[in-house]
């Protein structure tokens, strides 16, 4: 009663302890008893194909435009813009890449990718922020807008020029893979002897010395990029102001508008990366619908890592290691992780009952006993579930770590310049 009847002023009420992050040591700690589980997973069920170097080196292609939308998502969303038009965003870096590389070969593809995704961020800039119109609205039209406009450019491009349709483009040049010799023969050898902890993290790392695309170096290496950017620069300072308080920025001389701009536009040049890679690296031609969605799901992993890089990485990571399973192993990988997912749900329910908090661990043990008995009582999932399961890992994963996001405090909020004077 004392909390709910306390008129104190808000400076003198007591405040919440914030929450102890965890020490670089205890991430470790945390991570070297999640290979030793994975391992044992591994070693019971016999599907050695979730640590294999070639479900890495999969996994890592395909989490590439997810983390690529997901960055565009956080940019915008930084300097308080809701930017739901990363799919239509992706749609159009995977046009004007593909029209681009088939012409003048894949890194110019690349460059018009990314500014054919940056148009559709200036459009969506011009209607949120200029115009003041609901940013939900803005994106959805955006997509729409996105498949109408490649529909139609196609019709008079791809289909006038030889091996392409009006929903499919002539094969582009391969934009170049390394291999690190010597290093990518050991690790999958290693991986092959299929020994507890040793053969996994051979495995982990042989994927990422191992057919890694030029351009996936370059995408990785956008993620501390932003970080450094954002968090350790004026420049980044400002834009997330932006985002926190644009009144107050306004206020100390910041122009918000010029840096909402700008965040939109690199927002959607990141997702036209994202869509240039997945017309020349994950596939090599420009396919109507190829998106697949992937602008919904980096959107995801942007909220399920908290507005912040890292965590970003770490959900698309999780997202295209699922989305891998469709091509790899399937039926029999997606199986044992139901085992891996149920004693991931007991230590869950531990934890939420250390924390007291009773209804938490009561759903997580009731989630954890239903996997349990289906992995129990079939040998293989069906094919449709394992089709679907990167989006049952975008809702699982959202679900879960609802209770600690915290998004930037002005975003989505109308601004209309001059609040601040």
């Amino acid at each position: 009663m004392s909390t709910v009847l306390d008129k104190r002023p808000a400076a003198q009420q007591p405040k919440k302890p914030a929450r102890r992050r965890l020490t670089l040591a205890e991430w470790m700690l945390v991570i070297a008893g999640l290979l030793v589980l994975v391992s044992a997973v591994r070693l019971i069920t016999g599907a050695h194909g979730i640590t294999s170097v070639g479900q890495t080196s999969t996994a890592l292609r395909l989490a590439v435009p997810i983390g690529l939308a997901g960055l565009g998502g956080l940019w915008a969303e930084r300097a308080g813009v809701i930017n739901i038009g990363l799919e239509g965003m992706l749609i159009l870096g995977t046009w004007f890449g593909a029209w681009a590389g088939v012409q003048w070969g894949p890194w110019t593809g690349v460059v018009m990718g990314i500014v054919g995704g940056a148009l559709g961020g200036l459009l969506h800039a011009i209607a949120t922020v200029t115009f003041g119109v609901n940013h939900i609205v803005s994106g959805v039209a955006i997509n729409i807008l996105a498949v109408g406009a490649t529909r139609y450019l196609s019709s008079f491009t791809f289909a006038e020029m030889e091996s392409g349709t009006s929903k499919q483009s002539p094969p582009i040049e391969s934009i170049g893979q390394i291999t690190v010799p010597g290093v990518s023969d050991a690790l999958t050898a290693l991986n092959a002897k299929h020994w507890f902890v040793v053969s996994d993290v051979a495995g982990l790392l042989g994927g990422l010395v191992t057919n890694l695309s030029l351009l996936t170096i370059v995408a990785v290496a956008m993620i501390p990029l932003s970080r450094w950017v954002l968090w350790n620069t004026g420049f980044g300072l400002r834009l997330r102001s932006c985002g926190e308080n644009p009144i107050a920025a306004e206020s100390l001389g910041v122009n918000v508008y010029k840096y909402k701009y700008i965040a939109v536009m690199i927002s959607g040049g990141f997702a036209g990366m994202g869509g240039a890679f997945l017309a020349e690296v994950a596939s090599n031609i420009y396919l109507e619908g190829q998106t697949g969605g992937r602008g919904y799901i980096g959107l995801a992993a942007m909220i399920f890592g908290n507005w912040m890089p890292g965590g970003l990485a770490l959900g698309a990571g999780l997202f295209g290691y699922t989305d891998s399973l469709n091509l790899r192993g399937g039926g029999q990988n997606v199986h044992a992780l139901l085992l891996l997912l149920a004693i991931l749900l007991v230590l869950a329910t531990a934890w939420a009952i250390y924390r007291k908090k009773y209804l938490t661990g009561a759903v997580a043990a009731v989630t954890g006993l239903v996997l349990f008995v289906w992995y129990s009582s079939v040998d293989q999932v069906p094919s449709q579930f394992v089709s679907a399961a990167p989006y049952v890992a975008t809702l699982l994963v959202l679900a879960m770590s609802a209770q600690r996001l915290r998004m930037p405090k002005a975003n989505g909020h109308a601004y209309r310049k001059g609040e601040g004077k």
